[in-house]
């Protein structure tokens, strides 16, 4: 047998955007894990904003932060930071526009006075139904209470910056203010009516990760799959051995994949897992 190496995006890919994880995707995890293969989250979020139903499903590492971190087998490879000069670079520029943001890092969130309540907005704004809404705040958001609130640079590394904004700025000028040395790109984490965006270290991304990881085990290009369905997670598909994009992905995202399965509700990652030979149907 082929030891496969899976990469899986978490948001919209492993859970829908109802903050659910199919007993399916759960299955297809261990289930070919079991059968000898890896399966690594690959997601944007920091180590940090991994709730407990999905890290206790089991994976054999964590490629973090759109390929900022990177942890096997509980040991962290890599953890890429901003440098001094950069976080100052962010505080001063959203100071100056009057916006709400937080830094992400594998140690905390961190973020300005007004940002939980800016999000929390946000989320309750799309999502009417009370029992939807706790069940979010419970997994898919349930960083937003761990944001410690600071208006000093932090002191632990940080890989990543979410922000809100609003009228006066356009996302074009802030992507322009920080085109030296970030790639600044929509939230992977879609709200109906949100304007939220994420900042990251050029040449940084998902498929950055997945080489540290199939580099430190051996592991042949040819023999890696990757799942997703966001902009972010557009590399990954490009270089993986086979990019399968899920249903509910963008006509774009699929297009940049190998191949598409269903959205995550109707079981899309058992689906692929089955395909590919990792576990039995």
């Amino acid at each position: 047998m082929i030891r496969r190496a899976v990469f899986l995006d978490v948001d919209g890919t492993l859970v829908d955007y109802s903050g659910r994880i199919p007993a399916s995707a759960r299955h297809a995890v261990r289930a070919s894990r079991a059968n000898g293969h890896l399966v690594f989250l690959c997601t944007g979020r920091s180590r940090s904003e991994l709730w407990p139903d999905v890290t206790d499903i089991g994976f054999d590492g964590i490629v973090g932060g759109a390929g900022a971190y990177v942890e096997v087998g509980g040991v962290e490879l890599l953890h890429r930071r901003l440098e001094a000069g950069q976080v100052r670079q962010v505080i001063d520029f959203f100071g100056r526009h009057g916006l709400d943001y937080f830094f992400e890092g594998a140690g905390g969130l961190f973020g300005t006075p007004g940002i939980q309540a800016r999000l929390r907005g946000l989320l309750r704004g799309a999502v009417p139904d009370a029992v939807a809404l706790a069940q979010l705040e419970g997994g898919l958001f349930a960083y937003l209470g761990e944001i410690v609130v600071t208006e000093q640079p932090p002191t632990v590394p940080v890989s990543k910056v979410v922000f809100v904004y609003g009228p006066g700025v356009t996302f074009a000028q802030i992507r322009d203010a920080f085109a030296a040395d970030f790639d600044v790109i929509a939230s992977s984490v879609p709200l109906s009516g949100a304007t939220i965006g994420e900042i990251q270290l050029a040449g940084v991304h998902k498929a950055s990760g997945i080489e540290q990881v199939t580099e430190h085990l051996g592991i042949a290009r040819r023999d890696t799959l990757a799942i997703g369905d966001s902009d972010n997670d557009l590399e990954m598909l490009r270089h993986a051995g086979v990019g399968i994009a899920m249903g509910n992905a963008r006509q774009h995202v699929r297009e940049a994949a190998d191949e598409v399965t269903s959205p995550p509700e109707e079981g899309g990652v058992h689906e692929a897992f089955v395909r590919h030979g990792l576990i039995d149907a």
